[in-house]
C-alpha cells in the first residue's frame, strides 16, 4: 500500500482546480453580463443573431456581411481589449487570431461579397480597405467579388476572414543573368495581329496591377521582362517564366527580328530588294546589330539571330564539323571527270560576314544555316562538278593547286552578290577510282625502279672507280719502284753514253790514219768485187729468165737446205689435190715436219719410207714447163 500524499500537495492542487473554476465562472459571469475579453493577437468576429429594434433587421438581397446593424455577420470586428453589450444570447463572437503574411511570401485575397465583377474583367479592382482590413471600407468604396488584384505584403493584419479569405503565395525570385516573361490575365484585349502588350509605364514592374490595368495594359503575353530580383506578384493577376538572358558571343553580332513594336520603314533603300530593315525598335529586322554581351530580351517578342563575323570554316566532308555546327548537314562531293570516272573530293570554304552586313545576310535567308543550304552548298558543289567534267580525273589530281586558286576567285565572286565575303577555298582529300590508283600506282612503282635502277648503275660506277683507285694505290709503290729503276738506267745509259763517246774519240784518232791506209786498199777491192757483182747479176738474170722466177727461188732454196745437212727427202711423200701445185718444195718440208713430230713407234720403224709422187698439172698459157 502506497504513502498518502502531503497535505502541502493536497492544498496546492486545489488551489490550482479552485483557480481554473474560478477564471471560467468569472468568463461565464462577465459573458453573462455582456462582457467579451479579446486576446492580443486576435480580433473578434460577430455573428448577430436578430435585431430587436431598429429598421433594418435582414440583409439586403445580395450581401453577405452587415453593414447597418443587420442581423448577421458584421462588418465591423473587435479588437484586442474589453467589450460591453455584447449579450451572449443576441451575440456569438468568434476569435481569430491575426493574418500572418511571412516573409518571401504574398497574400492573395479573395472577397466573399462586394459589387460583380465587370464584365471581360477576372479580378476585383484594388480599392481603398487598409490592406483588406476593414470590410466596412472596401464594401463603400466599391469592392468586387471574387479574387482581389490587390495582394497582401508580409506583415500582421486583422482581417475578418469570415468576408476574405487569405492564401499565401511565394513571392517570385529571378536570378542573376535570368529574364521574367510576363504573361497576364487580367487587362485590354489585344488587337488583332499583335502578339504581346507594349510596355506601360509606372506599375513597379507588374507589382501594382491596378495602376497596368488603370494604364491601360494589355492582357496576354507582355513584350515588357522582369530582371533579376524579388517582386510581389499576384499570381493570379499574372504568371511569370524564367528565361536566360540572350547573350551574344565574341565573335559575333547578334540581329534583333522584332515581332512587335510599330510598322518600321525600310532604311536599305531600292538598291536591297531582299528585305527591309528598320529602326530600332519597331518591328522588322533591325538594322543596327547587337555587339557581344548579354541583353534582357522577351524571346517570344524578339528573336535574336547570332551571326559570326570572324572567319568561319565549312567542310563538305562526310562525319566533320566544326563546333558551330553550320556544316553539320555537308557531305563529301562527288564529282565526274570527262574521262567518265567518278571519285569524291573534301572541300574546305572558308567565309566572313562583315558586322554592318550581318543584318543584309538575315533579311535575305533568316539564318545563318539557311545561308549555307541555300547560297553555299550548291554553289560550291556545282562548281566542282563542272571542274571535274571539263577535265580528265588525271588531269584534276595533277593540277590540284591550280583547281583550287581558280575555285577560290570564282566562289568569291559568286558570294559577293549575297553580302559575303570568300576568305579561302581549300580543296582536302581526294579519293579517286580504285582502278585508275592502281594504274597510277603501277606507272610510280616502275618509274621508281628506274630511278633506282640508276642510282645503282650510278653506284656500281662509283664502286669501280673506287676499285680502279684502289688497284692504282696498291701498285703506287712498284710505280715508284719502276720510276726509280727507269732514272737508275737513264743514268747508266748517259755514263755508257760518256764513256762510248770516250773510246768513239779514241777510235777515232785510230781509225783516221788506218783509213788512210785502207782508202787505197778498198778502192782496188771495191773495183774487183763490183766487177764480180756485174757478172754474177748477168748470170743470175740469164737463169730468172730461163725458168719461172718461183722456180729459181725454190731451187736456191734446196742449196741452201743441202749444204745446211737437212733431209730432203721424207719418209713418206704427201702428194697435193687435184689442181693444187703438187711437188713443191714447201710440200716436201711440210712431210718431213710431219715425221719429226710423229710418236716413234716399232712399226713404224720397219714401215720403208713412201714417196707419193705429185701431181703434175699441165703448164697454163705463158708459162714455162
Amino acid at each position: 500500500m502506497s504513502n498518502p500524499l502531503p497535505p502541502s500537495l493536497l492544498v496546492v492542487g486545489a488551489f490550482v482546480v479552485f483557480f481554473f473554476l474560478l477564471m471560467i465562472c468569472y468568463r461565464l459571469i462577465l459573458r453573462f453580463f455582456g462582457v467579451v475579453i479579446i486576446p492580443q493577437d486576435s480580433i473578434g468576429i460577430v455573428n448577430k443573431k436578430f435585431v430587436l429594434l431598429g429598421g433594418h433587421r435582414t440583409l439586403p438581397d445580395g450581401q453577405i456581411i452587415a453593414l447597418f446593424g443587420e442581423a448577421g455577420y458584421q462588418a465591423d470586428t473587435l479588437a484586442p481589449g474589453i467589450h460591453f453589450l455584447l449579450w451572449p444570447w443576441q451575440y456569438a463572437v468568434t476569435l481569430q487570431k491575426f493574418i500572418a503574411i511571412s516573409e518571401g511570401n504574398v497574400g492573395v485575397v479573395e472577397a466573399s461579397g462586394g459589387r460583380p465583377l465587370w464584365e471581360g474583367r477576372v479580378l476585383g479592382k484594388s480599392v481603398e480597405c487598409d490592406s483588406f482590413q476593414s470590410v466596412r471600407a472596401f464594401l463603400e468604396n466599391g469592392g468586387e467579388r471574387g479574387p482581389q488584384i490587390a495582394i497582401i505584403p508580409p506583415g500582421v493584419y486583422r482581417i475578418n476572414t469570415v468576408f476574405f479569405t487569405i492564401n499565401e503565395a511565394p513571392a517570385l525570385e529571378i536570378a542573376d543573368n535570368m529574364v521574367g516573361v510576363v504573361t497576364t490575365k487580367d487587362g485590354k484585349s489585344l488587337a488583332t495581329g499583335d502578339i504581346a502588350g507594349t510596355e506601360i509605364a509606372n506599375h513597379s514592374m507588374f507589382q501594382d496591377a491596378q495602376r497596368f490595368i488603370n494604364g491601360g495594359g494589355f492582357k496576354g503575353l507582355q513584350e515588357q521582362v522582369l530582371l533579376a530580383g524579388r517582386y510581389f506578384i499576384n499570381p493570379r493577376f499574372a504568371t511569370v517564366e524564367l528565361k536566360p538572358m540572350t547573350e551574344v558571343p565574341i565573335a559575333n553580332v547578334g540581329v534583333v527580328i522584332a515581332y512587335v513594336g510599330a510598322v518600321g520603314v525600310d532604311l536599305t533603300g531600292d538598291a536591297f530588294k531582299h528585305g527591309n530593315l528598320v529602326s530600332t525598335g519597331q518591328k522588322g529586322v533591325w538594322a543596327q546589330p547587337l555587339d557581344p554581351g548579354k541583353y534582357p530580351i522577351n524571346p517570344y517578342t524578339h528573336r535574336v539571330e547570332c551571326v559570326p563575323t570572324a572567319n568561319v570554316v565549312l567542310n563538305w566532308a562526310t562525319g566533320k564539323s566544326e563546333a558551330h555546327n553550320l556544316d553539320k548537314n555537308l557531305c563529301t562531293i562527288t564529282v565526274r571527270s570527262a574521262d567518265g570516272f567518278t571519285f569524291n573530293l573534301d572541300v574546305a570554304q572558308i567565309i566572313h560576314i562583315p558586322r554592318n552586313d550581318a543584318p543584309k545576310v538575315i533579311a535575305r535567308f533568316g539564318t545563318v544555316a539557311n545561308l549555307v543550304t541555300q547560297v553555299l552548298e550548291p554553289t560550291i558543289g556545282n562548281y566542282f562538278r563542272n571542274a571535274a567534267q571539263g577535265s580528265d580525273a588525271i588531269e584534276f589530281l595533277r593540277k590540284r593547286q591550280e583547281r583550287q586558286e581558280s575555285a577560290k576567285f570564282a566562289i568569291s565572286a559568286a558570294l559577293t552578290d549575297y553580302n559575303v565575303g570568300a576568305v579561302d577555298t581549300l580543296i582536302g582529300d581526294i579519293v579517286p577510282p580504285a582502278a585508275l590508283m592502281t594504274t597510277l600506282t603501277d606507272r610510280k612503282i616502275a618509274e621508281q625502279q628506274k630511278v633506282t635502277y640508276e642510282t645503282q648503275m650510278l653506284a656500281q660506277g662509283e664502286r669501280q672507280k673506287l676499285e680502279q683507285a684502289t688497284a692504282l694505290a696498291a701498285t703506287q709503290a712498284r710505280v715508284v719502284d719502276a720510276e726509280r729503276q727507269v732514272t737508275i738506267a737513264e743514268f747508266a745509259a748517259q755514263a755508257s753514253v760518256k764513256k762510248a763517246e770516250g773510246e768513239a774519240k779514241s777510235k777515232t784518232i785510230q781509225a783516221t790514219a788506218d783509213a788512210q791506209v785502207l782508202k787505197t786498199v778498198g778502192d782496188a777491192t771495191a773495183v774487183k768485187t763490183l766487177a764480180i757483182g756485174n757478172a754474177e747479176a748477168a748470170v743470175t738474170k740469164a737463169k730468172i729468165e730461163s725458168m719461172e722466177a718461183g722456180n729459181y727461188a725454190a731451187i736456191q732454196v734446196a742449196q741452201a737446205l743441202s749444204n745446211s745437212g737437212f733431209r730432203l727427202v721424207p719418209d713418206i711423200m704427201v702428194a697435193g689435190g687435184a689442181g693444187g701445185s703438187g711437188g713443191t718444195l714447201v710440200d716436201v718440208l711440210l712431210a718431213n715436219l710431219i715425221r719429226e713430230r710423229a710418236p716413234a713407234s716399232p712399226a713404224a720403224a720397219k714401215r720403208p719410207n713412201i714417196i707419193v709422187p705429185p701431181t703434175v698439172t699441165e703448164p697454163g698459157p705463158g708459162e714455162h714447163s
